[in-house]
């Protein structure tokens, strides 16, 4: 009697066992790790949804940089696009990595089912094999009867289907597991391709950069007047809080010059050696109060992250946060949270570099934690633009907004 052809079928699936148990494991040597599934998931999600946020403000900052008849918004447009491209990279780089992490769960979980079954099912068929190729006239030198012998053979072909059955789930397991591989390779591939896309990006940037700096040399040189006023009032203060008082107050005090009438040109009538009856000075035009105005346009968090301290969440000092902090991408685009005037920009007491903006009506934004602060004391920014980037070990970015100098909650101004 012959082997049956249908053994076949199940020495092919233990082949494919241990291929499965043995799923390619070169690519996972990258610096990715795995989470754990609800983690990933919603990293994933976080993720996905920042990079489309991040794509739609850069298609705006394109068409707005369009549509910019001066040079100077031109350019501030374009660094704020590609500022959003940057961190458009950013998110789909951590998108690709929950991916990559959600797929390998699932190949170690189908790997551990599958090493449960092999054992039984090796020593099965390999009974089964070993019996159904003996050959007829050796078993029949074997002790027993013939009769024996196709008592067997005949519950071997009845178990032959049920066998079938049973490893349909194992075949439809290790097609799940060549899935699963596919996927990961997909996520590897999306990756890598995201990391070019970000240091293209990165590239343009400070390409950019450089050209406005060569641009702005005039202005460069106000710039280092204003920057060394800020590093004196940093010298003064007593800590972060005095600093943002002290640049308040000075705020204030632009406003208020701001304001003042101008010059009066002398009258007509002294020129021509006559006096002109007296008259009541005309009032400067009220500016508008600081109470009275609403909180910056297009507010947003200035990098993307986990966030790990919500506002008002106790620190360990046990005094209470007054802003939001955020744990980025290593080395990550960090940009304005809304449009201003950068009041402070450089290192300061144990909070990393810092950079504190002015924004109308008596709103002020403070952001810490920066590895490089890329934007001049003094500089005009619009909401999205380029500042600097995050630390490259154990990132994390504060963002505050004070009205006044009172913090109030940023969650609470998002648009």
């Amino acid at each position: 009697m012959k082997a049956h052809p249908k053994w076949l079928t199940a020495g092919g699936a233990l082949a494919l066992v241990g291929l499965a148990l043995a799923l390619p494991q070169a690519r996972a040597q990258r610096d990715l790790f795995v989470m754990e599934p609800d983690t990933a998931q919603a990293e994933l999600d976080r993720a996905t949804r920042e990079s489309r946020l991040a794509e739609q403000r850069a298609a705006r900052f394109a068409e707005a940089a369009e549509a910019s008849t001066q040079a100077a918004e031109r350019t501030a447009q374009e660094a704020a696009a590609l500022a959003a491209r940057i961190q458009q990279a950013e998110a789909e780089i951590a998108a690709a990595r929950a991916r990559f992490s959600i797929a390998q769960s699932a190949r170690e979980a189908l790997a551990a089912r599958l090493a449960q079954r092999r054992e039984p099912l090796v020593r099965l068929t390999g009974a089964l094999q070993t019996s159904a190729r003996r050959p007829l006239a050796l078993a029949a030198l074997q002790p027993g009867s013939l009769e024996d012998l196709v008592h067997v053979r005949a519950v071997l072909e009845t178990a032959v289907p049920e066998i079938r059955r049973r490893t349909a789930s194992l075949r439809a397991e290790i097609e799940q597991g060549r899935k699963l591989e596919r996927r990961a390779s997909r996520a590897i591939g999306a990756l890598e391709q995201s990391e070019r896309d970000l240091e293209q990006r990165r590239a343009d940037l400070a390409a950019l950069e450089t050209r406005q700096r060569l641009a702005g040399r005039e202005a460069r040189r106000n710039a280092v007047r204003e920057e060394e006023r800020a590093l004196a009032l940093a010298e003064e203060a007593r800590d972060l809080d005095g600093l943002i008082d002290r640049l308040d107050e000075a705020a204030a005090l632009r406003r208020e010059l701001a304001a003042l009438a101008g010059p009066v040109p002398r009258p007509a009538s002294l020129v021509r050696g006559t006096r002109a009856p007296a008259s009541e000075p005309a009032e400067p035009a009220a500016s508008p109060s600081p109470a009275a105005t609403g909180p910056p346009r297009d507010f947003r968090l200035p990098v993307q992250g986990r966030t790990i301290a919500g506002f008002g969440e106790r620190r360990e000092s046990g005094l209470a946060s007054t802003g939001i902090t955020l744990v980025p991408a290593a080395g990550a685009q960090v940009v304005a949270p809304a449009g201003g005037r950068i009041a402070f920009a450089g290192p300061y007491r144990g909070f990393g570099r810092i950079v504190i903006i002015e924004h109308d009506g008596g709103w002020t934004s403070l952001v810490t934690g920066l590895a490089r602060a890329d934007v001049p004391v003094g500089a005009r920014v619009i909401a999205g633009s380029p500042l600097g980037t995050a630390e490259n070990e154990d990132p994390a970015i504060t963002v505050e907004l004070r009205r006044e100098g009172e913090p109030v909650n940023p969650l609470e101004h998002l648009n």
